[in-house]
């Protein structure tokens, strides 16, 4: 059994797309990330050590999006999946990336790709 921990709406400036400006001009990216993870030790130790550190996961987050522009955000979903899977306690991870902005002819409030991927 495990718990989960949610993080949402993380806003990131990011240079992702298949089109020469996206890649240019860069556009906001939202995460959203549900971790697997089983708190019962940090429950009874109350220690940060024993349990996921979601600031740090976060600036981790952030630098994978911030870093080399990917052509699809199944790209970047794959690559935010697997910062999350790094800490121990993470027994698997739900991102969906948000590209709000993506570049599409028509009045639409959001496209979204959201993955899960476990340690096993």
């Amino acid at each position: 059994m495990t718990d989960q921990l949610a993080v949402r709406g993380i806003a990131i400036h990011g240079h992702h797309g298949v089109f020469d400006f996206e890649r240019r001009e860069g556009q906001t990216f939202v995460v959203d990330l549900l971790l697997g993870v089983d708190t019962r030790a940090a429950a009874a130790s109350d220690k940060l050590a024993d349990t996921v550190d979601y600031g740090t996961l976060v600036d981790a987050v952030k630098a994978a999006v911030e870093q080399d522009p990917v052509d699809l955000i199944e790209t970047l979903a794959q690559r935010i999946a697997n910062v999350c899977l790094g800490p121990d306690p993470v027994e698997w991870v739900e991102v969906t990336v948000h590209k709000p902005h993506a570049p599409i002819a028509a009045t639409f409030d959001d496209v979204a790709l959201t993955i899960r991927r476990s340690r096993s």
